[in-house]
């Protein structure tokens, strides 16, 4: 049987559906076109994508960066002061420990004080001898001062009296010559008036005797008054020797790199434990080459690395009049040898604007990270840091807690 073939007319295709890949085709189909593999090529959507995040990147950290300069080379800094004994002595009893808290005045170590107050009994007793001295010089001289006036008083008579034996003896001899007295009156007359004559000597002898005795007495109650001084002065410093015997807190703070026991030995100078107050700054070490822009009282922000999370306000408060490198102990000599240039770093000086109840946190040594905004400007106040007030060094009334 023949089967006859009859051609049929060929199905239109849309050119819509010839630019479609069929159902479950991928980009590496021979049936796809070059314009098709282009369009759906994932490493350039990823290279678009990569493109993206770098500008954004970019354009966040110049954004971030413009007008600011920072430094990870800062950490936290703090007064610390070392209290040492002025005195020799063993340790009595020690009132702290470390890392306490102390307020300026408090009573922090006693020494054994048994010695000092010896002294100190030694120099009253002295004081009052000196004193007594004083008062026996003093009457002394009024004695001698009586005494001078006494004999002032016996020269003027005596100088009367010779005065009168002189005027009868030059009576006697004019009558002598006129033989209206005899030999004997006239000779009684002479011998008188020499007696008045030598007891006017005497008695001027005495005055200057007297006069002797009372400068002498004069000079004993200075010696004595000056004897009185250096014991006072004996008697304040034994006093003072035993004061050192207690150590109080030179100032509001912790306690730290305490060294010292109840029983130990101390002598002067011996760094017994450090006192750090609660005020801290920042010491930031910046390249020479980012301190163009940078003036004092520009505003900062400070990130501490052991508190992740917060920003503290500080400012620029000085610079240091010179790099760090040339306060070492020993400092380069660009002049000897080979020379090669190395960026110098300046430490520049952070204060903070936040009370210093807030920077509880903040300790010597830590390490911080400080922004300082170069478009800022200085306010008007006063942008220098406060010296710490004068030191507690011995007992003070209405101060002082006990214990």
């Amino acid at each position: 049987m023949s089967a006859t073939l009859t051609a049929k007319s060929p199905v239109p295709v849309k050119v819509a559906d010839q630019a479609r890949p069929a159902s479950g085709a991928s980009l590496g189909d021979p049936g796809l076109t070059k314009q098709q593999r282009r369009r759906f090529d994932p490493r350039r959507l990823i290279f678009l994508a990569t493109g993206a995040v770098l500008l954004a990147g970019a354009t966040y950290w110049y954004i971030r960066s413009a007008g600011y300069e920072s430094t990870d080379d800062a950490a936290v800094e703090a007064h610390v002061i070392e209290v040492s004994p002025k005195i020799s002595a063993h340790v009595q009893a020690v009132h702290f420990d470390d890392n306490y808290r102390v307020k300026r005045g408090d009573l922090l170590l006693e020494l054994d004080p048994r010695d000092f107050q010896v002294t100190v009994a030694n120099a009253d007793a002295n004081l009052a001898a000196a004193k007594s001295k004083v008062n026996e010089t003093g009457a002394a001289e009024k004695v001698a001062e009586a005494a001078l006036g006494q004999a002032s008083a016996d020269l003027a008579s005596a100088r009367a009296t010779a005065d009168d034996a002189e005027a009868d003896f030059r009576r006697n001899e004019r009558l002598y010559a006129t033989h209206v007295i005899d030999r004997r009156e006239y000779d009684a007359s002479a011998a008188q008036a020499k007696s008045a004559a030598a007891n006017v000597e005497a008695a001027a002898k005495k005055v200057t005797s007297q006069e002797a005795q009372v400068r002498l007495a004069s000079a004993q109650s200075v010696t004595a008054s000056a004897q009185e001084k250096q014991a006072e002065s004996q008697q304040q410093e034994a006093e003072l020797q035993l004061s050192y015997t207690k150590i109080y807190a030179p100032f509001d703070g912790r306690v730290t790199k305490k060294s010292v026991e109840p029983g130990d030995y101390v002598q002067p100078g011996q760094t017994l434990f450090s006192v750090v107050p609660p005020e801290v700054w920042v010491v930031a070490n910046f390249k020479e080459t980012q301190l163009k822009r940078m003036q004092v009282g520009q505003s900062v922000l400070v990130h501490v690395d052991a508190i992740p999370g917060r920003t503290f306000k500080a400012h620029v408060e000085s610079f240091q009049v010179g790099t760090g490198s040339r306060f070492t102990l020993m400092p380069p000599e660009n002049a000897t040898g080979n020379w090669v240039k190395v960026v110098q770093r300046v430490p520049v000086k952070i204060v903070f604007d936040e009370p210093v109840s807030s920077l509880e946190r903040l300790w010597a040594g830590e390490s911080v990270e400080p922004v300082v905004d170069l478009n800022s400007h200085a306010a008007g106040a006063d942008l220098r840091a406060a010296p710490l007030p004068r030191a507690i060094l011995g007992a003070t009334s209405g101060v002082i807690s006990q214990k």
